[in-house]
């Protein structure tokens, strides 16, 4: 045997090769699997501090307060949230979609009576299933929007003069009797939040909340009477 043959030969069998160790690879379930921890946990701390930030605005509420009701460590929540005031902005801009989402329907081609009907009805139904959104919301805008101001100059504005448009469009086709776009809005959202925001005052006056099955449904009925039928043309 050649001498260079016979070194490999021994190189060979006193250093054997050795195997890379594949890097471990996460299945898509597994993956799939902790987005979902993922979205449940920031879900969870973003209820907790809604439920207190309604009650008790943001310099009421602490992280720990927060912390405690969602079930977390505060050094766990801050690795979602890095202080109260991202925590609080996030709160806020979830309701803002939330809120938002009814009036994001309206298009020309619809009926305008059924489309506005049908709002007041999705909007109402977030008064009933939404109060402590719809109040923290109110007080924000009481507070005159110190920390949402910006979302309101873009986002909000955008989407109101958008469906503005929609609105004059119903008009000038003789399907709305003339009204100001932007006071109709202002009149759907105060109608239909009032039942959240003064839910107290409405039940020691009514007897009722929006949580009775029967009341809901009379709301609903009697608010698009009034809106409607003042509204449409004659």
């Amino acid at each position: 045997m050649p001498k260079t043959k016979a070194l490999a030969a021994s190189a060979s069998k006193q250093s054997p090769v050795r195997k890379r160790a594949k890097p471990a690879v996460r299945s898509a379930s597994a993956v799939s699997r902790r987005l979902r921890q993922i979205e449940d946990k920031r879900s969870a701390i973003l209820g907790a501090a809604l439920g207190l930030f309604s009650r008790f605005g943001l310099h009421g509420t602490s992280i720990d307060q927060v912390a405690a009701r969602a079930d977390v460590s505060k050094s766990n929540l801050l690795y979602y949230f890095a202080n109260k005031e991202e925590l609080y902005v996030s709160v806020l801009r979830d309701l803002l979609a939330l809120w938002l989402e009814p009036l994001r329907g309206f298009s020309a081609e619809q009926d305008p009576a059924q489309a506005i009907g049908d709002y007041i009805r999705r909007k109402l139904v977030i008064s009933r299933d939404r109060p402590d959104a719809s109040r923290l919301f109110c007080l924000e805008m009481i507070q005159g929007a110190p920390l949402l101001r910006d979302e309101l100059d873009r986002e909000l504005r955008t989407l109101v003069e958008k469906k503005s448009e929609v609105i004059r469009a119903w008009i000038d086709a003789g399907k709305l009797a003339p009204v100001d776009p932007h006071h109709l809005v202002f009149a759907l959202w105060a109608v239909t939040q009032h039942y959240a925001d003064f839910g107290v005052q409405v039940q020691a006056l009514a007897g009722h909340t929006l949580e009775d099955e029967g009341f809901f449904e009379r709301t609903v009925e009697n608010i698009q009477r009034i809106v409607l039928q003042g509204i449409v043309p004659r």
